[in-house]
């Protein structure tokens, strides 16, 4: 069996497996694992508290296997990270299905999913960690970076120069926060408990600076601030210790925000007053105290943001279910004056179609990723953000495992993207085949009432039937491999969202299976958005012609 010491993705043009899309699919579940990329790659989980790539060892050993041998007329069947079947399908059929800790809605419950993921019956995906489309922090790096930017032109004329952001959070996903707010010319102080957690993002270039005491980070920031740098402070502390030092002192920053694993009480984020090694054991000991201590320091942390938020702070919740937690568990209903970033800045983007576009170079090869980099600018010039973003991405984002980009492309800028990445695949203009896929949280593919889709103009936020049919269409479609997953970013009970994959090999069956795919993917986020009454959804399938039958007439005007 493979080990830690040994799981990196294989690299360049020679393939263990039988075509590229299965290929494809070994290497980004050996790249979900690498060092370089995972956040605990010997326990198998990639990010997000648990989130995990396969079930156990074993299951990753015949995934693995399965993948080497499988057809390209074949399809593997992965129930919760473990590989359960093979059947015979075709040639433009997924190559890998998967699902992973869906629960019937009566028995969704973290008790319950704890009770089988004990059995050894079920794993916790997160997004893209059971999708094998995970690739660091840079995966959510745009989606941040758009995030701060739309707040920077409501709030503050555009920018983020002379604006202290305080947030919390350095894992897989809050990692990105420090990078993506520099970028916006503001200043970052982001709390982390986790030291080795800070050692990583400033070794990686997401963070800049760090610090262990709170006067000096905060004296540092301050100044940064005064000054108009652009800085990024990671402080080793509990956010629910240094909000409250924030309230009492009066120090309120310009944006407040939060990205530490409050999705789940039991795995992530760690109450004040314990170190990382008695959290573990009290954890371990008595897990129901363990829990009721952890939503003691939500309380305070929420408590001071909204104390903060009344100070002036611009604050905001980042798809975490704090807020969820402590009006659940402590009646804390207020929480919820804190508005969502999705309502609060992306919807309107999500209405386009528009969302996040992630490609990996399987070669292995970084140069390949500054040739589709070089290309998308060429593709769409007059993409004013588009073309600074992948500028500011080349120079300031560093390699993780395999070579990878991401932007958020509109609904039909990603087929476009897609079959031009073919084109440069089929010319040899970038070394290895290319795979394509994208966050599941995206303008069709997920109903999570706290985060995508809270606050819905028609009251729609709870309906799942969208993400379903969202891998539905991308499997007809003929995608790599697609995924349909319960629980990810906010946890077991409050979301079910779709993955998917898809290979740019430069052959015209995978053109034509790019332009289906990546025009009908984020279709369903248009389609989703319009059904709910959104006149810049509605816009855009008309505009595009995308046939909606109850409001748009056909194409073809027939």
């Amino acid at each position: 069996m493979e080990t830690i010491a040994t799981i990196r993705s294989p690299r360049g043009a020679d393939r263990q497996c039988k075509g590229w899309g299965q290929e494809a699919a070994l290497r980004m579940l050996m790249n979900n694992l690498d060092p370089e990329v995972a956040e605990r790659p010997a326990d198998l989980i990639v990010y997000g508290g648990g989130g995990k790539a396969a079930r156990n060892w074993a299951c990753y050993a015949a995934i693995v296997e399965t993948l080497r041998h499988l057809e390209a007329d074949e399809t593997m069947m992965v129930q919760s990270g473990k590989p359960v079947g093979v059947f015979k399908t075709h040639p433009d059929a997924p190559r890998v299905l998967i699902a992973n800790a869906n629960l019937v809605p009566k028995w969704g419950t973290w008790d319950e999913f704890r009770r089988l993921d004990a059995l050894g019956l079920t794993m916790y995906g997160q997004m893209t960690a059971g999708s094998w489309m995970y690739i660091g922090s840079q995966g959510i790096l745009q989606g941040t970076y758009e995030t701060f930017g739309e707040c920077a032109r409501q709030h503050f004329g555009g920018s983020l120069t002379n604006r202290l952001v305080v947030t919390a959070g350095l894992g897989g996903m809050g990692g990105a926060q420090p990078l993506s707010v520099t970028m916006q010319g503001g200043v970052c102080l982001a709390v982390e408990v986790d030291a080795e957690r800070i050692r990583k993002r400033v070794q990686t270039g997401y963070c800049d600076e760090m610090y262990t005491d709170l006067d000096k980070a905060l004296a540092r920031a301050l100044e940064a601030t005064r000054k108009g740098e652009a800085v990024s402070i990671g402080l080793l502390g509990n956010i629910a210790d240094v909000l409250p030092a924030l309230v009492a002192r009066d120090v309120v920053p310009d944006v407040l925000t939060d990205q530490t694993a409050a999705h789940d009480l039991r795995v992530g984020y760690i109450p004040a007053g314990l170190s990382l090694t008695q959290a573990a054991s009290l954890r371990a000991r008595d897990p129901q105290a363990y829990d009721s201590v952890v939503l003691d320091s939500m309380v305070a942390h929420v408590e001071a943001m909204l104390a903060l938020q009344k100070r002036g702070a611009i604050t905001f919740d980042y798809g975490n279910n704090l807020r969820g937690q402590v009006a659940d568990h402590r009646g804390l209903t207020k929480a919820f004056d804190i508005p969502g970033f999705v309502p609060a800045f992306i919807r309107p983007l999500f209405c386009r179609g528009a969302g996040p576009f992630r490609w990996i170079a399987l070669s292995g090869d970084p140069k390949d990723i500054k040739t589709t980099d070089k290309a998308l600018a060429e593709l769409f010039p007059t993409n004013e953000r588009l073309v600074r973003w992948l500028d500011q991405a080349g120079r300031r984002v560093h390699v993780q495992g395999l070579p990878a980009r991401i932007c958020w492309l509109d609904y039909t800028e990603r087929a476009e993207a897609g079959v031009k990445f073919n084109w440069l695949v089929k010319h040899g203009h970038v070394s290895a085949p290319i795979v394509i896929g994208r966050d599941h949280l995206d303008s069709g593919s997920v109903a999570s009432p706290r985060r995508e889709t809270e606050g819905m103009m028609d009251g729609s936020d709870a309906i799942a039937d969208w993400p379903i049919l969202n891998a539905l269409l991308n499997t007809a479609c003929g995608a790599t491999w697609v995924s349909v997953h319960h629980g990810g970013g906010v946890g077991i009970g409050q979301s079910i969202h779709a993955g998917i994959a898809i290979v740019a090999d430069g052959t015209d069956e995978a053109a034509a299976r790019l332009r289906r795919v990546l025009t009908a993917d984020p279709g369903t986020g248009v389609m989703r958005h319009a059904d709910a009454g959104y006149e810049i959804a509605i816009d855009t399938a008309k505009t595009s012609g995308i046939h909606l039958p109850m409001m748009t007439g056909r194409p073809d005007g027939q």
